[in-house]
């Protein structure tokens, strides 16, 4: 890509990965995050860190300014109140950062959203901390009903490749009826994969692991999905 592409959560467990492939593809990336001491520790020299708070509209102006690309990879806490809870960062933060790319100059700009499996099902029992899930799915619904060119992706329980005895194959889903484990690698693969991939625009899937090879060709893996409905947002009570 021509201009930079931001990660905002980009010190946290999937942006790191997300950096580094970019950076690895001669990308030019922001990340975007609340420390800089956590940014020195995780990020390569390389990347460019800039202070932003997806709370705080304000402070996402100038890290989103010219980026053709932003993948949302943060982490909420698990309170149903306060600033790290799960309404402030999963979609009050996502609408945030719709707002300030719809203001920057270079034209709509690619989102990419890490969101996670279970987020159509309110009775799950993950859905008890913060309603993290409601909040998850409000903050999906935003991304689709914002005009702008989108990939929406819901991991599976994330865990390291070689924690997992049967890793290797990738599969990619949609329906939100099962479940599964997948890497955290192969999440940021996606990630930089939907990115470069025209056939994974629009969509929204779930990610699980599996045995086998893993996948060659991404553009073919997007293209079997289908592509979301147009989308009227819907308020969350």
């Amino acid at each position: 890509m021509n201009t930079s592409i931001a990660v905002i959560g980009g010190t946290g467990r999937v942006g790191r990965l997300v950096t580094r492939k970019l950076l690895d593809r001669g990308e030019s990336v922001r990340v975007v995050g609340r420390s800089a001491r956590r940014a020195e520790y995780h990020l390569p020299p390389r990347a460019q860190f800039f202070l932003g708070d997806v709370r705080e509209p304000e402070s996402l102006r100038s890290p989103l300014q010219g980026c053709s690309a932003v993948v949302y990879t943060v982490e909420p806490g698990t309170d149903t109140t306060g600033p790290d809870s799960p309404r402030s960062t999963l979609h009050g933060g996502v609408v945030n950062t719709l707002d300030a790319l719809r203001r920057g100059e270079f034209g709509p700009a690619q989102f990419i959203l890490v969101s996670q499996r279970h987020v159509t099902r309110r009775d799950h029992p993950m859905n008890a901390y913060g309603r993290m899930l409601d909040w998850r799915l409000a903050g999906e619904n935003a991304v689709r009903a914002s005009g702008l060119p989108y990939t929406v992706i819901r991991p599976g329980w994330l865990t390291d490749r070689t924690e997992l005895a049967d890793s290797g194959q990738v599969h990619l889903e949609q329906g939100d009826r099962r479940d599964g484990y997948v890497a955290l690698q192969d999440v940021a693969e996606a990630c930089v994969q939907a990115l470069y991939c025209p056939s994974a625009q629009g969509l929204t899937f779930e990610m699980r692991g599996g045995a086998g090879s893993p996948p060659g060709d991404w553009e073919q893996l997007f293209a079997g999905l289908r592509a979301d409905e147009p989308f009227a947002e819907q308020v969350v009570a």
